[in-house]
């Protein structure tokens, strides 16, 4: 049937169907691709007697000669007419989403727009691999967070939220689900004893808190960096059709404690505060309603923002447990010790109202099958030369910083006019290092000392070690000295070592070995 609309829309047959994976989903995605560019190919795009007015935007949309779509196969026909409907909707909002071009008369296939390759997900796969995420990562994060509010907000207005599958909005009956899927599924499964009838009154007042946070606003549900694709440098979102109207909060816990994303306290806040502050931008435009207002008061929405985390937590942890217990699905297994870390964390802090849940959930945490699978983060050395003239090299971890080593008092190169336009990477410059033979004791001892650290940090499971060496303009024996020192390590430990040389813009990254 997926080829049939495919030759109905363009104009010829798929030269390749590829399925591709789909995770937790039952619905299933293929890559219909033609590659024969054909003089008979459609020129100006897609004819309107091929789209399905319902199901897309009043743009047309133009198809490039050599022709790649996606293709769905949905089991479940209300929840395919629920994504077809947001589809339609969002892209006339003017909203980052693939458009649905052609569907199948009983609902069960559709074809739409073919985003690419590139998950959020896999585009911050450094940053979630090391914990320490580069400038172009976060910027991606962040413009993904400016634009959840406007389809949260622009995307609720005109909205008929009765399409929406298998719930309208979020409200009490979704709320118990959610936790019952969690205590069936994960709870029970772990083996605790608990009192069913005192965790009901705790899943109740639960309940209550939430829903106080209610705004007419469209609750993505789902939204986590496996459901954001980038193309052309920009976010998409994808994987709605479980949205429905309900609060603000929702997507911001999913999205910023996604249990594998691993983002560290630091940038989760600046994400919110970026969210924040495009919220009201949004509210502003839009001429929103007072009670979305009162709700987006950043303040408030912090607050109110700790129970959603952690109910969040709590279904994603019953995913967890119903995809990997008893569909024996090995990626949600394997998923399984980062939420549980990201719950011992949500737990550090008093959560009022739910006193016995929280109690249930501490004890859980102690469990031994959990403590012995805590997530245990590789170590990660980043190694610097620098100007002491423009400063120490700031710690971006939050352990505050680690090694300097002084390289001025080794005999300098640039001092020498012929070295002047070379660095610590050329070779007249390593030659003359070298021979001299001062930097080489420097090493030598630097070596000693950093040595004895990196068998410790890893022994004691640290994941972060700052080594920087500094001299006067951070050219010749500096960037000689961390160079070598990085090199050092990966060779002898097999961490992975990001070498950076902040004066002349250079990073490298030593891939770990073990």
């Amino acid at each position: 049937m997926l080829a049939s609309l495919f030759q109905q829309i363009t104009g010829h047959k798929p030269d390749n169907i590829t399925e591709l994976s789909a995770s937790g989903s039952n619905r299933r995605y293929f890559r219909l691709v033609h590659t024969d560019t054909s003089a008979s190919t459609p020129e100006s795009g897609v004819s309107a007697d091929f789209v399905d007015p319902k199901t897309t935007s009043p743009d047309p949309v133009v198809l490039p000669k050599s022709i790649s779509l996606i293709g769905v196969e949905g089991t479940s026909i209300e929840e395919n007419r629920a994504f077809m409907a947001m589809s339609a909707h969002f892209a006339a909002q003017g909203l980052p989403v693939p458009k649905v071009l052609v569907r199948s008369y009983d609902d069960k296939y559709y074809l739409q727009e073919d985003l690419g390759n590139t998950l959020l997900f896999d585009y911050i796969a450094e940053g979630r691999k090391t914990g320490v995420f580069h400038e172009s990562e976060k910027e991606m994060l962040r413009e993904t967070m400016r634009l959840l509010p406007k389809i949260q907000v622009k995307g609720a207005i005109n909205f008929d939220f009765s399409v929406c599958y298998p719930q309208p909005e979020f409200n009490e009956r979704s709320v118990f689900w959610d936790l019952n899927y969690f205590k069936y599924n994960f709870l029970k499964a772990s083996g605790l004893d608990f009192q069913e009838d005192r965790l009901e009154d705790d899943f109740q007042r639960l309940s209550e808190i939430l829903l106080r946070s209610q705004t007419d606003t469209f609750m993505y549900r789902d939204f986590q960096s496996r459901n954001v694709m980038i193309r052309d440098g920009n976010p998409y979102f994808i994987d709605f059709q479980g949205g429905r109207k309900g609060p603000l909060h929702y997507d911001v816990a999913s999205f910023l404690w996604q249990a594998k994303a691993k983002y560290n306290e630091e940038l989760r806040e600046e994400l919110l505060t970026e969210y924040l502050d495009s919220l009201a931008e949004v509210i502003v435009g839009e001429k929103a309603s007072d009670n979305l207002a009162s709700v987006a008061d950043p303040n408030h929405f912090r607050e109110q923002l700790r129970h959603f985390v952690l109910f969040r937590t709590l279904q994603v942890l019953g995913a967890y447990g119903f995809r990997g217990y008893f569909e024996k699905k090995p990626h949600f297994l394997q998923s399984i010790p980062y939420a549980m870390e990201n719950l011992r964390v949500i737990l550090r802090d008093e959560l009022n109202g739910y006193p016995y849940l929280v109690q249930v959930l501490r004890q859980m945490c102690e469990l031994k099958q959990f403590r012995e699978v805590a997530v245990r983060k590789p170590l990660v050395v980043k190694v610097y030369s620098f100007s002491f003239k423009k400063g120490i090299p700031h710690d971006d971890s939050g352990n505050g910083g680690g090694f300097v080593f002084d390289c001025r008092a080794v005999n300098n190169p640039g001092k020498y006019e012929r070295y002047a336009h070379f660095t610590g990477l050329d070779e007249s410059v390593i030659q003359f290092l070298e021979e001299d033979g001062e930097i080489l004791t420097l090493l030598e001892n630097a070596y000693t000392m950093v040595d004895a650290s990196v068998k410790r940090y890893k022994d004691r499971g640290f994941t972060n070690l700052m080594i920087s060496f500094g001299c006067t303009g951070g050219q010749h024996r500096s960037v000689y000295s961390a160079q070598k020192m990085a090199e050092h390590i990966n060779r002898e430990f097999g961490v992975e070592v990001h070498l950076i040389h902040r004066e002349q813009n250079k990073e490298e990254v030593f891939g770990a070995k073990n």
